[in-house]
């Protein structure tokens, strides 16, 4: 845990106490992998956090909001698209003799939990996992969007209601040939 980063606050104000709790809020950077591929929030966009920490037996609940901006584009028209949200957040900090009791009793997501370390918790975890798994699978820039002509890339938005593309299957060459000399031929 690097204690320069802004993403880490300290806790020593905070009683090892049930029912204590503190307040924290800040405006901090976007960190660069803060999104997927086609939609997220763009390295060093503010990112607004509103948190409550709360001892526990078991560490500090970390509850509250974080707001920020998405940025990135339609996954059926490619238009870019750019939205504010606000995502709950809501996460338990184990301290670290609590998750080792608790790996030891067999508890495996024990052991990937995140730990209070010299009574520090590193707060962009916990914010990444709010924005990025609340981030739609494909984003759109609106509900019924129709997306792209597969033909010309064209979005149908953009295109008359009667566009439409000849469809031409060389298969069939030698058979418009033959109708051709046909018709030259009924013609003479």
């Amino acid at each position: 845990m690097d204690l320069r980063s802004p993403y880490v606050i300290s806790i020593v104000e905070l009683p090892r106490q049930e029912g204590a709790s503190m307040n924290w809020e800040a405006t901090l950077d976007a960190p660069s992998d803060m999104g997927v591929e086609m939609i997220g929030v763009p390295a060093g966009s503010p990112v607004r956090v509103a948190l409550t920490l709360h001892s526990v037996s078991e560490g500090v609940y970390v509850s509250g909001t974080v707001s920020t901006r998405l940025v990135g584009q339609c996954a059926r028209c490619l238009r870019d698209i750019a939205e504010d949200v606000t995502e709950s957040v809501g996460e338990l900090v184990f301290y670290p003799e609590r998750r080792a009791a608790l790996v030891e009793e067999g508890d495996e997501e024990a052991a990937a939990a995140q730990v209070v370390e010299h009574d520090h918790i590193d707060l962009e975890p916990i914010l990444r996992d709010a924005v990025v798994l609340a981030l739609p699978f494909t984003p759109l820039c609106r509900p019924d969007c129709p997306g792209l002509c597969s033909e010309c890339g064209q979005p149908w938005d953009e295109l008359p209601t009667d566009h439409h593309h000849e469809q031409v299957d060389s298969r069939f060459d030698a058979l418009a040939e033959l109708e051709a000399e046909l018709r030259d031929q009924e013609q003479q």
